[in-house]
């Protein structure tokens, strides 16, 4: 009876490591099991815990000459309105597109010998006392007899090919001094029981933008682009929270 309550309290022990380690995702999980992966509430980027306003080093304002009699407005790209976004609460369109490709190729190979020897074949006649201080057998002619070998040798191989064509709107949340623009956008997909979330920030020119209103990503200053996906195919290839946990602690 005493081994029996042992084991169930073990076990409980174990349930409830297993809990605590999982947190609060564990109960959100358990929670929706059978549903579908909830979206996020539209919010203002601005009010949000982790927003934080950019600040970077700007030029020296420029005076802007105004003229009475001028039909042409001071800092305008053209004569009639600008429809393209320029002040906070536009939207711009953000064209995604990313095509990484890198092909890397290391190796090291190192070899290092040393060999010393040393001794003192005559010293005022102390070399015949090395005899009665060391152990027998030992030569005044070759005290010390040093030798060592060293090699190393390593190679390495990344190869690496990435490509995400996507489009996303965003809104202008901030106008820098230079005139420059700071963007956010974020989009949510959910197809069965799978979201996928894309999320770009960054900072733009005017200049840089089109036309038709949109900018490609590769002209986004500090951009910051994320792709991915929350769901059951996502928790699926996600290892499970002991084993990432063993892959922590493990040290071998």
């Amino acid at each position: 009876m005493k081994h029996q309550i042992k084991n169930i309290a073990r076990f409980s022990l174990v349930i409830g490591l297993g809990v605590a380690l999982s947190g609060c995702n564990f109960f959100n999980r358990i929670a929706n099991v059978g549903s579908e992966p909830p979206l996020s509430k539209i919010e203002n980027p601005v009010a949000q815990k982790d927003y934080q306003p950019v600040s970077m080093p700007m030029p020296r304002p420029e005076p802007v000459l105004q003229q009475a009699n001028s039909l042409w407005r001071p800092g305008s790209k053209a004569f009639f309105k600008d429809q393209r976004a320029n002040q906070v609460g536009d939207i711009v369109t953000v064209l995604v597109e990313i095509e990484d490709k890198a092909t890397l190729n290391n190796s090291t190979d190192t070899t290092r010998a040393s060999s010393e020897n040393a001794g003192f074949a005559g010293l005022l006649g102390l070399e015949s006392q090395v005899e009665k201080i060391l152990p027998e057998g030992t030569s005044a002619e070759a005290l010390i007899d040093l030798g060592s070998d060293h090699s190393v040798k390593g190679s390495g191989a990344v190869n690496r090919n990435e490509t995400i064509n996507m489009e996303i709107a965003a809104i202008v949340t901030q106008i820098l001094p230079n005139g420059n623009m700071v963007i956010v956008g974020r989009q949510e997909v959910r197809v069965n029981f799978e979201s996928r979330d894309l999320s770009v920030t960054g900072v733009v020119r005017p200049e840089d933008i089109t036309s038709s209103n949109t900018i490609e990503s590769a002209k986004i200053a500090e951009a910051r682009i994320a792709y991915g996906g929350r769901g059951h195919l996502t928790d699926v290839q996600q290892g499970r929270y002991g084993q990432q946990l063993f892959d922590i602690i493990f040290p071998f």
